[in-house]
């Protein structure tokens, strides 16, 4: 049997954008190039990178010729079922999606624009945050330009990660006849909670109801999908992310106290409100532990004025952003890592630190529980059972290594490669091959 000729849509790559979604598709994107013929297409990409065994096409980076000489007048963009205005000022981050704009949809579900112009693609060429300024135009200009630009590619099945290329997924889809899969990192639900609607769920539950299979991140993912998006279950197949191998060493910390890590984007599905009354909990039973809270965010103002009135100033640290390489470093020091995320549609951040011997307190509303079966775990809101395991582990040194242990032989059954192999059986399955 031939190999599976596979069209990805991202949105972020490395090293551009080196954000949770960008890490993982450069993961499955190196995995499957092993086993499939890869070409990826993103809005950005670094012109000097050079990947191997697949291609990567930036929109940044095309020339206008190279769009219009394949575009085709008679071709009208059909995609999206909405009537009235969507947001131009979209945070997929934030719990409010933006003011009304001008991006305006017909009864019929047809897009008003469908001819790719200069202006389109130079959306994509400035410096501009790709989730800065006029999202929802981004979001739709990529999907026409993809539908354009897939003509110029040999291949079986496209793979949409997130809901920014949904869209462009099924453009594509329409625009070739080829199945679509799409891949669900994190949710509108996961962000803003189960009352999220909008635009951004409008097109996540489009996006999945049109595709020929869904690949939510983890099981938990998969029944949010189910039940909140209305998706059928039986096109819904989870498949849980994989790690990086790094290079794992030890650095000693500058105070004598253990240190315990959250790592996240500072946003309210994170639970980073839950790190801090955590932190209180534990500081009121032992002062021989230092909390560092690494990451940015809306919330981290507040974050910071809620610290000082819990009283715990002087033992719980804001780094801001880390880029990678600082990241590792910190975790060659931390002693507990702690996820009191609220809703995770997986926390690749846990798999990380467990490569480094790290053992975990992890919420169980987290796809990664799934992964990491020696991981102390409570539910995001029950502080006192979290205060209490970091307690335990910084104690009883027994249990410290008996979890550590345990969470290392976790990782070793949590590789790309093995989600790759997943991830393939799903094509076969929508390609009926």
């Amino acid at each position: 049997m031939r190999r599976i000729k596979v069209l990805e849509l991202g949105w972020e790559f490395p090293p551009l954008i080196n954000g949770g979604l960008g890490v993982a598709c450069m993961g499955i994107s190196k995995a499957l190039a092993k086993k499939v013929d890869l070409s990826v297409i993103v809005p950005k990409a670094d012109p000097s990178a050079v990947y191997d065994g697949f291609s990567l096409t930036g929109i940044n980076n095309l020339q206008y010729a190279q769009v219009e000489e394949h575009q085709e007048e008679s071709y009208t963009y059909s995609s999206f079922s909405v009537v009235g205005k969507a947001p131009v000022n979209l945070d997929p981050y934030a719990h409010v999606e933006g003011t009304p704009g001008t991006v305006v949809f017909t009864k019929q579900g047809k897009l008003l624009f469908s001819h790719v112009s200069r202006a389109d693609l130079d959306l994509f060429t400035g410096k501009e945050d790709l989730y800065a300024g006029d999202l929802a135009r981004k979001v739709i200009e990529f999907s026409k330009i993809c539908a354009v630009m897939a003509r110029q590619y040999d291949f079986d099945v496209v793979h949409a990660h997130d809901w920014m290329t949904y869209l462009a997924g099924v453009e594509v889809k329409k625009a070739t006849g080829k199945p679509l899969v799409v891949h669900l990192h994190a949710s509108q639900f996961d962000r803003a909670g189960a009352d999220a609607r909008g635009w951004i769920y409008d097109i996540e539950k489009y996006g999945m109801e049109q595709a020929d299979a869904v690949i939510p991140v983890s099981k938990y993912t998969g029944t949010v999908a189910a039940g909140h998006y209305g998706i059928n279950p039986a096109k819904i197949f989870p498949v849980h992310n994989g790690a990086d191998p790094v290079h794992v060493f030890h650095s000693k910390k500058k105070f004598p106290e253990k240190l315990v890590l959250f790592l996240g984007r500072l946003t309210a599905q994170k639970g980073p409100e839950f790190f801090l009354q955590i932190a209180a909990k534990v500081l009121e039973q032992t002062d021989n532990v230092r909390f560092v809270m690494a990451g940015t965010g809306e919330k981290l103002r507040q974050l910071i004025e809620t610290g000082a009135f819990h009283g715990v100033g002087d033992k719980f640290h804001f780094t801001g952003f880390l880029n990678k390489q600082k990241v590792n470093e910190l975790l060659s020091m931390t002693d507990v890592y702690c996820m009191p995320s609220v809703s995770e549609p997986f926390g690749l951040s846990a798999l990380e630190a467990a490569q480094f011997g790290i053992p975990a307190v992890i919420s169980k509303q987290s796809g990664v529980a799934e992964v990491m079966k020696g991981a102390l775990k409570a539910d995001f809101w029950d502080v006192n059972m979290m205060a209490k395991h970091i307690i335990d582990l910084i104690t009883d040194e027994d249990l410290y290594e008996k979890v550590s242990k345990e969470s290392t032989q976790d990782i070793m059954n949590s590789s790309w490669e093995t989600a790759a192999d997943k991830m393939i059986r799903v094509y076969h399955h929508v390609l009926g091959w």
